[in-house]
This record gives C-alpha cells, structure tokens and sequence, in this order.
C-alpha cells in the first residue's frame, strides 16, 4: 500500500472543485454572505475529494445528510449548556460503544465528523439557525455528488474490511473524547465567546485513537487554523470587491479539493478561509476578534484532546489493574 503524500496534489481534484465552487463564486458577485454560505455548504464534498467508482461518490450524501442532522442536533441545546455539555459526553460514550460492533458501518462516520458537528452546532444562535446551516450542508453534498458524476467512473480501490475494536477499549475512547469534547463545550459557555463549540468542534476533530496520529492532527489543525485566520483576516483588511471574493471562494475550493488526500492535516486552512470570510462580512465586528477567538478556542481544543489523551487511559489501566488483583482489602 503506497503511503499518501505529505500534501496531495491532483488537476483533476482542482477542476472538482472549482466546479463545485460556481454556484458560490456566482452568488458572492451580488451577496458575498450569501456565497460564502454557499461555500460552506460543499466543504464536505471538497474534503472527500473526487473518490473511484459512482458507488463511493455517492458516500458524499451520507456524509453530508450526518453533518446536517448531527449539527441541527447541536443547535437545539445551544441554549441549554448544561444540557448539551452533558449530551456530548453521553453521545461520544454511546458513538465509541457502537464503533465496537462491526456490523454499525456508520458509527465510525458519526464519530469522526457527526460528534464534531454537533460541536459545531453548540455555535449556531437558534434551532432555526441550525436547521438552516445542516440543510445548506445536505444540499450542497448533494450537488457535489452531482458534480462527481461528470467524470468517469474508474476502478474501484481496495479497502481493508472494517474490524471490530474491542469494546473495554472503545469504552475508554469514548470518556476520553467524551471529556475533552464536554470540557470544551463548557469553556466555550463560560467564556461567553460568540462560538462557544469551536473548543469541542476542535477536540473531537482530532482526537484519534492511536497516539501518534492525535499528535499529528493537533498539529496540522493548530498550523492550518492559525495560517487560514490570518489568510481570511489579510482579505478582509484588502476590502476585496464583491467579483474578488468570488474569485478568491473558487480558488479557495479547487485548491482544497486538489489536496484532499494529503497526509498532512491541511483541510481546516481552507474551511478556516472561508468560515472566517463569512463571519467578516459583518463590518461592526473587527476581525481581530475573530481572529483571536478561532485560533484561541482551537488551541484549547487541541490541548484538552492531548490532556485527555494522556490522563485517561492510565487512569483505566491502574483501575483496570486493580481489578485484576481483587481491589482494595
């Protein structure tokens, strides 16, 4: 199996993905908010990238149809932080517990993106807010699915079948990320901060189950967070043209589709970009706030994934080990 490049690079991903950004970069010529919006709404499909056969461009739609539902599920507890501290806990435990039965093929999706998503909707302002945000989600895998079916489908790429984990582990896996994904959430509302899932949304992006791999994605995340606040915030103190950002949406998506793949942990520079742009098209907020506020809250995600990381297995393995020798007399 030949080992993915460090940073992944395909014309033909680049042409996917600028397809996929017109509808965005026609919108932001008339309302920049409305295609920035837009842009978001086909980051999942940028971030799949243009996969094989028809069968697994397809996947595009499910994955977009666990973001919006898992993101609307975050919206309607917004409002109620102890509730959805509480509930992000329960649903990490319950996801990692379903990820141990091989025979839930979407459990390790909701876990890799559903649980980081309702993070995501701890964010939005309302329920309404929410619904929105996960249809314009839905609708726009759906048109990237669309998209995928103009290109030819080629064969089919082996993948290795899915094992079950053991369940004592995926046990401990889910309080681990359950912990750092409440932590965060509970930062989030005590600080008062305008997005207070960011922490979470961040924490359970790249906590991983191998250690090694949670290094990797927290620093890629960290790296690529803070170049694309900068990026954004550089483009908002330029006052682009309407024409501009629209130009800058479509090269922001093919550029990020071409790289899909890559081993290095790049996607959120480019979801950074355009998420950022969004919010910075509100005039009355300066985009130092901004600014600070992402890299801030992902830099405490990250750290809260790496505390948790490290705290929690060894606390399992000394109970663990107390059990086996009968406990305490």
């Amino acid at each position: 199996m030949i080992a993915a490049r460090p940073i992944a690079w395909s014309w033909r991903g680049v042409a996917h993905g600028a397809i996929l950004g017109v509808p965005a970069a026609i919108a932001s010529v008339s309302d920049p908010g409305l295609g920035l919006a837009l842009a978001v709404g086909v980051l999942p499909a940028a971030a799949l990238g243009l996969r094989s056969t028809r069968r697994e461009r397809a996947m595009v739609v499910v994955i977009g149809a666990v973001a919006g539902v898992s993101l609307f599920l975050g919206s309607l507890v917004s409002g109620l932080p102890v509730l959805a501290v509480a509930l992000v806990f329960a649903l990490c435990v319950g996801v990692a517990l379903a990820v141990a039965d091989s025979s839930r093929r979407l459990a390790p999706l909701v876990m890799m993106l559903g649980l980081p998503l309702y993070g995501a909707g701890l964010s939005e302002s309302s329920w309404s807010a929410g619904l929105a945000a996960g249809l314009l989600i839905v609708g726009g895998s759906v048109y990237g699915w669309l998209v995928s079916l103009v290109w030819p489908s080629g064969p089919a790429v082996a993948r290795p079948p899915r094992r079950a984990a053991p369940r004592s582990a995926m046990l401990v896996y889910g309080i681990q990320i359950g912990l750092a994904g409440a932590a965060g959430a509970a930062l989030g509302f005590a600080l008062g901060v305008d997005h207070p899932g960011w922490a979470c949304t961040a924490a359970l992006l790249v906590s991983r189950p191998d250690r090694r791999q949670l290094d990797a994605r927290g620093a890629g995340r960290t790296v690529s967070v803070v170049a694309g606040a900068l990026v954004a915030c550089a483009l908002a103190a330029a006052s682009p043209s309407a024409p501009a950002i629209g130009a800058a949406v479509l090269v922001v998506l093919a550029v990020a589709a071409g790289t899909a793949g890559s081993r290095w942990y790049v996607f959120p520079f480019f979801s950074t970009v355009i998420v950022l742009s969004m919010l910075l098209q509100d005039e009355t907020t300066p985009p130092a706030h901004w600014f600070v506020e992402r890299v801030l809250l992902t830099l405490a995600g990250v750290a809260l994934a790496l505390a948790a990381a490290w705290v929690v297995p060894k606390v399992a393995r000394r109970v663990g080990r107390t059990e086996r020798l009968g406990g305490p007399d």
